[in-house]
């Protein structure tokens, strides 16, 4: 076969391939490639979020899941029967002493990590027991009474043990709650149309301003609506997973130090779990930025938005979140929320792995930027292992 005839190649290497370039702006290391990773996304998306005036089509719905960006309905609910009625009375109506599970904690910081020193932490889930509904609703309002004003950016509250706060999240308004689920749609219809499914659960939250949920990621899409009170998320997208400071943390729970029914919840410990388990979670807090953060933290843009009641937030699948609270003039911040599975297939769950992964990779050279690279010691939840 003849060859095509190559005009003004005056070196034979010359024609030989070259790496291709990278196109990073700092360097050519994985850390490079992190940071513009971060920062290129932040240039091309809003560092707000979107407020809508009324409910998105399912086609409108499906353009933000595609992008996996969140947004907020104001007053998107406000005809719901749970927010036109639900106040402590109809609650304590509809629920009476049926028994429902708290979750128990000494600072309102479930599922969330305790610093014990310098390089030392446990994550702690909380006590759970079931109890009667009005003896939690009663409990929920009298911490509130008699707790100050709290700051919505503490990773845990003051201590006015013990909190209770109903946050089971396995579907309990359809099981726990269901004198409750008539209140409420069994479905978001613009987000089943648009999904092609039901929700996978439905949860039911009841707190009060103790509690804070520190800052975690759920594979769901999340459709969560504000009944009482208010609700302050802090938000970071998936792409921010190299900020977060992620690390292994063993398990522990807490549980009442003695086991005598007179000894109530006021002396709770943290009870290292058998077998032992290290759980991956969120170590940086975007509200004290200062600590526990890695080399990427300060790259992070938070978005922060307060839902009130009526409105509607949807919350991207894997968007880390941190959520505070404060409550209504009776002393209750109440939420619903709808889960909807992940689809796993096309790129989205593989390309938030890889950059979970290679951030975490990269950050194994060199942890962070504070004083000891995995940050100082915290706050009023630092305790000391107690092997009782």
């Amino acid at each position: 076969m003849k060859r095509d005839r190559v005009v003004g190649l005056k070196h034979p290497e010359d024609a030989r391939p070259q790496l291709a370039p990278i196109g990073l702006e700092g360097g050519d290391q994985i850390q490079d490639a992190v940071r513009d990773l971060i920062t290129t996304y932040h240039s091309l998306n809003p560092s707000t979020i979107d407020t809508l005036s009324s409910e998105p089509s399912p086609l409108e719905f499906m353009r933000y899941v595609s992008l996996n960006r969140p947004f907020v309905i104001r007053s998107g609910a406000r005809s719901w029967p749970a927010v036109q009625n639900w106040n402590a009375s109809y609650l304590l109506s509809a629920m009476h002493d049926n028994s429902v599970n708290v979750a128990i904690t000494p600072h309102g910081n479930a599922d969330s990590i305790v610093t014990l020193d310098a390089h030392t932490k446990l994550f702690v889930k909380p006590f759970e027991t079931p109890l009667p509904f009005a003896d939690v609703l009663r409990s929920i309002q009298q911490q509130e009474a008699s707790a100050p004003s709290p700051d919505v950016h503490q990773q845990t509250q003051p201590s006015t043990p013990p909190i209770f706060y109903a946050q089971t999240q396995n579907d309990n308004l359809r099981a726990e709650y269901t004198a409750l689920f008539a209140d409420v749609p069994d479905s978001v219809p613009w987000a089943r149309i648009a999904l092609q499914k039901p929700p996978d659960a439905i949860n039911f939250w009841l707190g009060n301003s103790r509690s804070t949920t520190a800052l975690h990621k759920d594979p769901y899409e999340n459709i969560y609506i504000q009944v009482l009170g208010q609700k302050h998320f802090t938000l970071l997208p998936p792409i921010c997973a190299p900020c977060v400071n992620e690390m292994g943390v063993l398990a522990a729970t807490y549980r009442p130090r003695s086991s005598a029914p007179a000894a109530g919840y006021d002396d709770l410990v943290m009870q290292v779990d058998e077998p032992s388990e290290y759980v991956p979670f969120a170590a940086w807090d975007p509200d004290s930025p200062e600590r526990n953060g890695t080399k990427y933290s300060r790259l992070a843009q938070p978005m922060r938005v307060t839902l009130g009641e009526g409105d509607v937030l949807y919350l991207p699948a894997l968007w880390y979140h941190k959520v505070a609270q404060t409550c209504d003039e009776e002393g209750l911040c109440c939420a619903v929320n709808y889960w909807y599975d992940v689809d796993f297939g096309g790129g989205f769950w593989s390309m938030a792995n890889f950059v979970r992964g290679v951030g975490l990779l990269s950050l194994r050279d060199g942890d962070g930027d504070g004083e000891d690279g995995r940050g100082a010691s915290d706050d009023a939840a630092k305790k000391t292992v107690d092997g009782n």
